[in-house]
């Protein structure tokens, strides 16, 4: 055999199932990196939300996560996926159709709507077309779009009807999440101005935050007394969530490149560093001004690196991944911690795990930021326009920034316009909220279920068969 000779392995044609177009080293990384992202949600948002929560909803909270990843899932495949990456109907929408057929799903991956022109109409960059089979793609995107569903759960924990949440989920993927999907990601207007968003800073946490906030708004607050003391029933399983969402996060923003190059090492590379840091300046402030460390705000400023450098992770250098931490970690810190507590618009609605600030707030200053430090050489490594840069970079780098505040605001505005119209026609049909006296007994009402069977062989507290002891908190 010759030196030269290509091992059987890597031949094409080597059975139906390996076309000459396959690369198998992208194909087994995407389906990595996409496996790691459904398991920040289950179980890594299941475990995280069934222990940040007061411990009467870690039930519901662990299930509105796990229902909502479900139903994101028969969603996509029939509908959404097409509608966020299929052929161009609006500027900021595709074609619904199925994504079911194996015509489409065995052969190679591509997003029709991505082909960028020159103003005269001469191609600048071509469709973009993975060197993997569709179904890899369609399965990729799938678990982003389940994530960011459940982030919006996030503000909702605690009070909203679970029959509204069933119907919620499907309309806001519908609506809302395929509208940001295409137009920054999918082929859309966005895509095309060249608004930057790596991997979803503005599609998933921008998205997240406000919606949340949102709905938050017209379900309306938690009971009295659980806004008033709403304590982790067990922060050992919040950071079990938390660590899966960290390591979760190589995928997230690793498979945003499409292949297994370098971009995608640099984005995993910086996703680390501005996390890191970002947990730490978290940590700090809480020292500097509480007096305590708090390993729930360690939590917090860890996803709010997560997401900050998220827009921008396969754009930017490690020094700005390194600012952005310190950012990250500090001006969502200040409106949590403290702007929060100021404002009487803020506090008139409930966000029960401040979504706003870890996502939105976050998710768009990540943007911002990604506008001023894009460095162009990695920028022509993945984005469809050529010479596109950071404001710190000069040329065009103005410009930039100003499109990354526009992208930022409509992905804002289209959220709370299309999340308000969706929570009024389902309450029409059924309440947001639930009753008072659920909202008074919480697991055991809503699901007849409880977190832990503390009393006998899962058997709820019982005065009359264990004894006048008082009930666990």
């Amino acid at each position: 055999m010759s030196s030269s000779a290509v091992p059987v392995a890597y031949q094409g044609n080597t059975s139906a199932a390996v076309a000459d177009w396959l690369n198998k080293g992208d194909n087994a990384w995407q389906l990595v990196a996409a496996t790691v992202v459904g398991l920040q949600s289950v179980p890594g948002m299941v475990v995280l939300y069934g222990g940040i929560v007061k411990k009467k909803w870690a039930v519901n909270s662990a299930f509105m996560a796990l229902y909502a990843f479900a139903a994101v899932w028969i969603c996509w495949v029939t509908w959404a996926y097409n509608m966020s990456f299929g052929e161009k109907l609006l500027p900021i929408w595709g074609k619904a159709r199925p994504a079911l057929n194996q015509g489409l799903l065995i052969g190679r991956a591509a997003l029709p709507a991505t082909v960028h022109y020159h103003a005269d109409g001469s191609v600048e960059t071509a469709m973009v077309e993975p060197f993997y089979p569709m179904a890899t793609v369609v399965y990729f995107q799938c678990v982003f779009a389940a994530i960011t569903l459940i982030l919006v759960a996030g503000s909702l924990l605690g009070r909203m009807s679970f029959l509204a949440w069933m119907i919620f989920v499907p309309l806001w993927l519908t609506f809302s999440y395929t509208v940001g999907a295409f137009s920054l990601w999918g082929g859309g207007f966005l895509f095309h101005w060249g608004v930057i968003d790596y991997c979803g800073g503005y599609v998933i946490h921008v998205s997240a935050g406000i919606a949340g906030f949102t709905a938050a708004y017209w379900v309306g607050p938690r009971a009295q007394k659980d806004r008033e003391r709403f304590p982790p029933n067990n922060i050992l399983f919040t950071l079990t969530g938390a660590g899966l969402l960290w390591m979760g996060w190589a995928g997230f923003n690793g498979g945003g490149p499409y292949a297994a190059n370098a971009v995608a090492s640099v984005a995993v590379l910086n996703t680390n560093i501005c996390t890191a840091m970002s947990l730490i300046v978290w940590t700090c402030l809480d020292v500097v001004f509480f007096k305590k460390p708090s390993v729930v705000g360690a939590v917090q400023g860890m996803i709010t690196g997560l997401v900050c450098i998220t827009p921008g992770a396969g754009v930017v250098q490690g020094w700005a991944a390194l600012v952005m931490g310190v950012l990250a970690g500090s001006i969502p810190w200040y409106t949590m911690m403290i702007l929060h507590k100021r404002s009487k618009i803020l506090q008139r609605v409930d966000d029960t795990l401040g979504v706003i600030h870890t996502h939105g707030v976050a998710g768009l200053l990540g943007g911002l930021l990604t506008g001023l430090f894009a460095e162009p050489t990695l920028c022509n490594l993945f984005l469809p326009i050529v010479d596109s840069r950071g404001a710190f970079y000069g040329g065009s780098g103005g410009a930039q920034f100003g499109k990354q505040i526009v992208g930022g605001l409509f992905v804002v505005g289209w959220n709370v316009v299309v999340t308000s119209v969706i929570c009024v026609a389902i309450n029409l049909v059924v309440p947001l909220r639930m009753p008072d006296e659920k909202l008074e007994v919480g697991d055991d009402a809503v699901h007849g279920e409880e977190a832990y069977a503390l009393w006998g062989d899962g058997e709820m507290y019982d005065v009359t068969k264990h004894g006048s002891a008082v009930a666990p908190a």
